[in-house]
């Protein structure tokens, strides 16, 4: 604690169904956290607001202690470090969803700490960036680049590094055809990296909604349908990042033989009680077709895409609320009402 001071947070104290609870997160104060030596203390500026914290709340991946600070896109300014630490007081930091690994066991020592059996996210398993101030260890943050603002660069720690995790894992080359199912804040920067990173290929868009299918083609797709449409050529990659199954189905009929699903969701909601019986392997999985999870976000995946935003002068769309403002953001977003990210400025 510095002198002695507290901090504003947006606080979850119990798990709630959004249909039903619209405010569950409270406005309290609470003590600045005190840091150990390896760690740094940071006053926020931004934080990004993922789907993840919608599952953090309803109960799919829970916290691990209640109450908890959410938030694990956080933009911020070191104001106290420990004698250990990489960085410097005035620095500007980001923070994604890995807080911390164990760096000992077998995944961490083969680059997949993202695996890690001790993993503990941001926001879940430590208090994250829903609030003013949040301490980590200085090796899981990283130097924000000098072309992006506090507001531009909170979107990138978690929906673009995950989406570059999962354009890796689709494994495609330059000329083979995307498809990219779910057009949130995820789905709208890879569009973006495949236009620089694979400019002959062409990415077809899957989206129940007719804004975000308008909002795919405005940033270039080559076309655009709903989930469960048939696109207009075969896919060696599909890309899903929505929170239910029955996009699934359209995927996989979608995918060409020997094509790739990479699933970007840390869970899926309740599975719709038909889409099992609509699997049919001979027309779905079969002719070697892969389903390929993605589990978190290595600290290299955030590091590597950072570098590759500034390099393609990567701006993320978004829309500002005020930390007061994070129950009508989050259910907002529950309810699909998205255009690119959303980010609470934190003051």
């Amino acid at each position: 604690m510095i002198g002695g001071k507290v901090m504003k947070a947006m606080v979850l104290k119990a798990l709630a169904d959004l249909k039903k609870e619209s405010r569950p997160l409270v406005q309290e104060v609470l003590p600045d956290p005190v840091i150990e030596e390896d760690e740094i203390l940071i006053r926020i500026s931004r934080c990004g607001i993922c789907h993840t914290e919608l599952d953090e709340i309803e109960g799919r991946t829970p916290p691990s202690f209640l109450p908890m600070v959410l938030g694990h896109q956080v933009v911020g300014y070191v104001v106290e470090r420990g004698k250990d630490s990489p960085h410097h007081v005035g620095d500007r930091v980001g923070v994604g969803w890995i807080y911390s690994s164990c760096g000992t066991c077998r995944q961490c020592e083969r680059g997949l700490e993202n695996l890690c059996g001790y993993f503990k996210a941001t926001g879940r398993d430590a208090f994250g960036g829903y609030a003013q101030y949040m301490k980590v260890k200085g090796d899981f943050a990283y130097p924000i680049p000098k072309g992006l603002s506090d507001s531009e660069a909170a979107p990138l720690l978690c929906a673009g590094a995950i989406g570059y995790r999962s354009l890796r894992l689709a494994n495609i080359k330059d000329g083979d055809a995307l498809g990219l199912t779910g057009f949130g804040a995820s789905g709208h920067l890879v569009l973006k990296m495949v236009k620089f990173m694979y400019p002959k290929t062409d990415v077809f868009v899957f989206a129940r909604s007719p804004r975000e299918r308008e909002f795919a083609l405005e940033l270039g797709a080559s076309w655009a349908g709903d989930s469960l449409e048939q696109a207009p050529v075969k896919l060696q990659a599909i890309i899903d990042t929505t929170p239910v199954w029955t996009p699934i189905i359209g995927a996989l009929n979608n995918l060409d033989s020997n094509g790739r699903l990479v699933i970007n969701a840390i869970r899926k909601e309740d599975m719709d009680k038909d889409v099992l019986g609509t699997i049919d392997y001979a027309s779905q999985l079969w002719m070697e077709k892969e389903i390929k999870s993605v589990a978190n976000v290595a600290r290299r995946d955030i590091i590597e895409f950072l570098n590759l935003a500034d390099k393609m002068s990567l701006k993320p769309e978004y829309q500002e609320y005020d930390m007061q403002e994070a129950n009508e953001a989050l259910l907002e977003l529950k309810n699909r009402k998205i255009k690119g990210a959303k980010v609470l400025v934190i003051k």
